[in-house]
């Protein structure tokens, strides 16, 4: 069941190309900063984990194929290469989800939040440390969200991470507005 809060209501300031994976680089940096952080999904195989699978599958595949082909199904082959495409395809989706980022930096006068797209589209949020607060669902379960409102409109940020990340995140970012209230 959704929330009316789950819902992400703020419009942002800017979108366009990024400029760089992480987004904000062109966004003054200096030593002010009280919080930079750079989020992105946690991705558990890597590519030589990838191309072991694969070659796995089409092993498998090149197998089954073949036996089948000798029996006189010769039709299951096609569908031995389907299924090695398919599972190809299914790998490349991941791993292009995997190049989501947002970042978030906040110094005493400004927070700001960037997203940037697996496509390269980059929104942008600047919001006032003053007019910001951070809420998350206690206990922190799967379907919690971390909420950046400000003014009645609400961010949603970091829903790729897992539950205890995102607790760390929300309560380290609650501390950075709070330092940045001060």
């Amino acid at each position: 069941m959704y929330r009316v809060e789950d819902i992400e209501t703020m419009p942002p300031e800017t979108r366009g190309w990024a400029s760089t994976a992480s987004g904000l680089d062109d966004v003054e940096a200096d030593d002010t900063s009280l919080f930079d952080a750079v989020l992105s999904p946690n991705r558990s195989l890597p590519n030589s984990g990838f191309y072991a699978v694969m070659t796995i599958v089409i092993a498998s595949n090149l197998f089954f194929g073949t036996y089948f082909y000798l029996i006189g199904a010769w039709p299951v082959l096609g569908f031995c290469g389907l299924d090695v495409f398919l599972v190809w395809l299914a790998f490349k989706i991941s791993y292009r989800q995997g190049r989501l980022r947002e970042r978030v930096r906040i110094t005493k006068d400004d927070m700001w939040v960037a997203r940037v797209l697996p496509s390269g589209h980059e929104t942008r949020w600047r919001l006032q440390p003053f007019w910001t607060s951070v809420e998350v669902d206690r206990p922190i379960r799967h379907e919690s969200k971390v909420r950046v409102i400000s003014k009645g409109k609400t961010l949603i940020l970091g829903s790729f991470l897992s539950p205890e990340e995102r607790g760390r995140f929300a309560d380290a970012l609650s501390g950075a507005l709070g330092r940045a209230r001060s």
